[in-house]
């Protein structure tokens, strides 16, 4: 299990530029974000109402948590590892007692999922962008 949680982790933060974005002004795109990521995982996981209503504001505060940690340990890729992997397990144990113990260790799996997924729909925009022509000086 610690196997797989590192090798997560390190997929995990060769996918971390995505949302290491600042507050100012980007909140807005990060809480579509966020809350699509919600949706996604709850889809997944077969999360019912009931538990969605507890699950989203755990989810929530993760997601702020993470994004956080991701921010303040940008520099040092060994320590981010440690300190996303420890946010994990926190949380982990918190997921699984609101989904029950197979759903919650799988809340993780579908968030990297979800970020591939969303990077591969990012890089087919730019792809398809039509090309900008270049500026001539004179």
């Amino acid at each position: 299990m610690k196997r797989f949680l590192l090798i997560l982790s390190l997929l995990f933060v060769t996918n971390i530029t995505l949302f290491a974005q600042d507050d100012d002004g980007a909140d807005d795109g990060n809480a579509n974000i966020r809350d699509k990521m919600n949706e996604y995982i709850q889809k997944r996981l077969d999360v019912s109402k009931d538990e969605a209503a507890k699950f989203t504001p755990v989810f929530l505060r993760y997601f702020k948590e993470w994004r956080t940690t991701i921010r303040e340990n940008r520099g040092d890729r060994l320590l981010l590892e440690k300190k996303v992997i420890d946010l994990r397990l926190r949380y982990r144990t918190e997921f699984r007692e609101i989904i029950g113990e197979r759903r919650g260790n799988q809340v993780f799996e579908k968030q990297e999922t979800f970020i591939r997924e969303l990077q591969t729909l990012r890089r087919e925009r730019l792809r398809n962008a039509p090309a900008r022509p270049l500026k001539r000086n004179g």
